[in-house]
């Protein structure tokens, strides 16, 4: 029996397409549409923070600033509401009632399926969210995406490209967003997709530093580049979303300019070393920040400035 096809639908095209290496793609619409649902902000409603226990939960959770965070995790911790998102839909409803802007960072990584969890987790997690918030009356729900659903494309990448995963991750990213946007529509519930780029510190080259780390080097020299966001940087980002009622389906989110992953690591003062990249390697990953400069204030990234937010973080969890 051949491999299943997958279909991929693009919400700011409208165009179903096939995921593999070849999409034909008649119109590409304007990257501003905003969400098919109708959105309502309310005043003096908290922000609830889905997968608050995660590396990435737990920075914005000492970034957050101002209005109050309510934190949820499976696992309960100081200031963390024990929830299984799963398992327990009742919970999860009666925790986000009355509650703002939902940020669902809940979601499974390819080290977490070596693990024992399953990609497809990140389906459930998404649905479970909208479904909950739904049902309690609460705000927008956000849903933590990737990169990776763009795959190996070129040049500056906007929110209503092609979808072209080439991983498990970038797959199950793209089923979830699919799958999330569909039951927002349906039910009513205003959700909007987060694709985010690298995140400097909870990433494999900086987070995941070690003392004989090597790095790909390009044929040019250079080291891959990527779209980078610092820790901070991304909260702040997240704050002013989770404030406005005018916000997209569709969202990338990073920093503006890439970032080579060498010069993060030197900026750290990190040692590493070159190694020839093998054969099909990313050179590049450049997220368009047009459209979210729209709707929340950005920075471009630097190397000096991405590690600091890093220290930052590494500093308050003393």
């Amino acid at each position: 029996m051949g491999r299943k096809l997958l279909i991929y639908f693009n919400p700011l095209t409208g165009i179903r397409a096939r995921a593999g290496w070849h999409f034909l793609l008649r119109k590409i619409l304007a990257t501003g549409m905003t969400s098919i649902v109708s959105d309502k902000v309310a005043e003096n409603r908290s922000t609830v923070l889905l997968g608050a226990n995660g590396r990435l939960g737990q920075a914005i959770g000492a970034f957050w600033s101002g209005d109050a965070l309510v934190r949820v995790a499976r696992k309960a911790g100081p200031g963390v509401h024990r929830v299984d998102m799963r398992a327990d839909a009742a919970g999860l409803r009666d925790v986000l009632v009355g509650q703002g802007a939902v940020l669902c960072m809940a979601g499974v990584t390819d080290a977490a399926v070596l693990a024992g969890a399953a990609m497809s987790d990140n389906v459930d997690l998404a649905l479970a969210a909208i479904e909950a918030a739904h049902l309690a009356g609460a705000g927008r729900v956000f849903l933590a995406s990737s990169a990776a659903v763009y795959g190996r494309q070129s040049g500056d990448l906007a929110e209503a490209a092609v979808l072209a995963p080439l991983t498990a991750y970038g797959h199950a990213k793209c089923e979830m967003e699919q799958a999330g946007l569909a039951l927002g529509k349906k039910l009513g519930q205003p959700v909007t997709v987060l694709r985010i780029g690298n995140v400097a510190g909870v990433d494999a080259i900086l987070g995941g530093w070690h003392a004989e780390m090597a790095v790909d080097q390009l044929p040019s020299g250079c080291t891959p580049a990527r779209s980078y966001i610092g820790l901070q940087s991304l909260t702040c980002v997240l704050q002013d979303l989770a404030t406005r009622a005018d916000v997209p389906a569709v969202l990338n989110i990073a920093q503006p300019g890439m970032i080579e992953m060498g010069a993060l690591l030197d900026a750290a003062q990190l040692p590493w070393k070159a190694r020839p990249a093998p054969e099909g390697v990313i050179a590049e990953v450049s997220l368009s920040t047009r459209l979210l400069s729209r709707y929340a204030s950005l920075r471009k990234a630097t190397p000096a400035g991405l590690v600091a937010e890093w220290r930052l973080f590494e500093g308050k969890e003393r």
